[in-house]
């Protein structure tokens, strides 16, 4: 299959070509919530393990298993109420489907949900829900996500494999950190220090918060040694899911690994100035898989993308990355319904 973009490319804001301010600003800038989209939203639980649940918020159209469904997923310390999740969702809603805001476990307040922490391999996590909603009747679900969220989506894809066409109609991936040893190197650069003490306030915290629900779980003497990102994952994530260290998390959670596996039509987008993504991660050649589609541009951060003018359809804006998800979704709906 092959995706065309609703704008001919990605022209940046023109404020915005450093990468930094086009990775911090879409963050800041207003957003409008549509009532419509608000009101048709519900909170679930979905049990993915024993003593281990996620919250999602669904906005269900009114024939909701007869409509596709966009299920996102947020990156490393955000939640299903990021913006950039919320607006996937909205659009999603807004061109007749329904969307599912997932968030991965301890994010958007669910700490007391399970004893483990969340990490970028944790496909298992969305895979169980998708099949969950599928014995249900949802026969058309799609699964997006930013950054570490879109690393769980190309991951769980992955490894789907042949059976990934019998759950997911499809699959895509905005600054997906494909390579997590990668990812790591690019936001240890001094440039990017103010990235990782800012993740690591965040984790560190979750930490705290969680030995105050569950004594014991993890050791807080441990805490003052965690200086980096690395020492983190070394010290807390990669034990906590099994994986023992951090290098071998990285390697066992990116979906680099398994990448060339997915038989679903995948569109990832990248941009070329990602400060903490490194677009070598994508010049690799298990991305020649034939079922996957790069959109790349030579602007756009660390999934920004804003873009100098207003989409071409009612539900696009300027957010350009987020416009091509929507799109390539209802494209894969109408290949589908054509071919019923």
């Amino acid at each position: 299959m092959t995706f065309t973009p609703n704008s001919p490319e990605f022209v940046p804001h023109p404020w915005m070509r450093n990468p930094h301010i086009m990775t911090i600003a879409p963050a800041l800038l207003p957003r409008r919530w549509d009532s419509a989209f608000q009101q048709a939203g519900e909170s679930r639980l979905f049990q993915v393990e024993p003593g281990t649940s996620v919250l999602a918020h669904c906005h269900w159209q009114p024939e909701r298993k007869k409509q596709p469904t966009v299920m996102v997923l947020h990156g490393l310390e955000g939640s299903a109420e990021s913006a950039h999740v919320m607006a996937i969702a909205q659009k999603s809603f807004a061109s007749g489907m329904n969307a599912i805001r997932l968030n991965l476990r301890n994010c958007g307040g669910t700490m007391a949900l399970t004893r483990t922490l969340y990490n970028a391999g944790l496909s298992k996590d969305l895979i169980k829900v998708v099949r969950e909603l599928r014995a249900e009747g949802f026969a058309e679900i799609f699964a997006a996500g930013f950054s570490l969220g879109g690393n769980i989506v190309l991951k769980s894809a992955g490894e789907l494999g042949a059976e990934g066409s019998e759950l997911l109609a499809g699959a895509a991936a905005i600054s997906p950190a494909i390579d997590l040893d990668l990812a790591v190197q690019a936001i240890e650069r001094p440039p990017n220090r103010i990235y990782e003490l800012w993740f690591l306030r965040t984790l560190k915290e979750k930490i705290k918060q969680k030995s105050r629900l569950f004594p014991g779980a993890f050791d807080l003497s441990l805490l003052p040694s965690v200086s980096t990102l690395r020492k983190f994952d070394d010290v807390y994530t990669a034990p906590d899911g099994g994986y023992g260290n951090a290098q071998n998390y990285y390697f066992q959670a990116s979906a680099l690994r398994v990448i060339d596996r997915i038989q679903i039509p995948t569109l990832i987008i990248a941009s070329q100035d990602d400060p903490l993504v490194p677009f070598a991660m994508f010049d690799q050649p298990a991305l020649r898989n034939p079922h996957l589609q790069l959109l790349t541009a030579k602007y756009g951060g660390h999934a920004g993308f804003v873009q100098r003018y207003k989409g071409e359809t009612p539900v696009s804006d300027r957010f350009w990355a987020e416009n091509q998800v929507v799109a390539f979704c209802q494209d894969i709906v109408g290949i589908r319904h054509k071919q019923q």
